[in-house]
């Protein structure tokens, strides 16, 4: 069912959230050349719309979809950038279609050669401060299986609580997965929680 499209209600940011050397920005045609490399990623074509192994044409739709989740009222699909360069790294989402309940989904990934050096935690900073900007919006979540324990770090590094563990909550590669539910909620900005930078 097609929502209202949250451009109706909710701009797009002026300017790109940023933190540190990391910036989010609307994805562009150009970012097939960045898809392609994560499609190459055994795990994110699993959890996402990109096809493993895409092809360049395979690559630039899941990009032309990536810009088109805002105006589809889905939620918010950015390019995860290096400020410096604006060359695409990852991509991180916030999905809004809890936001009536005061929820939102968010997701990340960055490409393999980016991992290891704080840049998804950086995204995931970014996309969170930017999350406080949207009226009615009180919790950020986020679910990671168990064993991904580098995912887990950065979600901690980015401010979130783990939660709970859901069991076999989801299907990812037509297996039944637990994932572990992480969160942030907007009181934990000012009420002793980990502070977002």
């Amino acid at each position: 069912m097609r929502q209202t499209p949250i451009g109706d209600r909710l701009p797009w940011p002026e300017q790109a959230p940023r933190d540190g050397d990391t910036m989010l920005r609307r994805f562009r045609t150009g970012d097939a050349a960045m898809a392609v490399r994560l499609a190459g990623d055994p795990y994110w074509p699993l959890v996402s719309t990109l096809p493993a192994h895409a092809t360049s044409d395979e690559a630039s739709r899941w990009v032309d979809r990536q810009i088109r989740r805002w105006e589809q009222g889905i939620g918010f699909s950015f390019a995860i950038a290096d400020a410096v360069t604006g060359d695409a790294v990852g991509q991180a989402g916030l999905w809004l279609r809890e936001l009536a309940d005061g929820r939102a989904t968010a997701g990340y990934s960055v490409g393999p050669e980016q991992r290891g050096c704080g840049r998804g935690a950086s995204a995931l900073r970014a996309l969170t401060r930017f999350a406080w900007t949207i009226d009615g919006l009180h919790r950020v979540e986020l679910y990671i299986e168990p064993d991904n324990e580098a995912s887990i770090r950065t979600a901690g590094a980015a401010g979130y609580r783990r939660e709970g563990l859901l069991r076999s909550h989801r299907s990812i590669g037509g297996t039944r997965r637990d994932m572990l539910l992480l969160a942030t909620v907007r009181d934990d900005r000012t009420e002793g929680g980990p502070a977002l930078p």
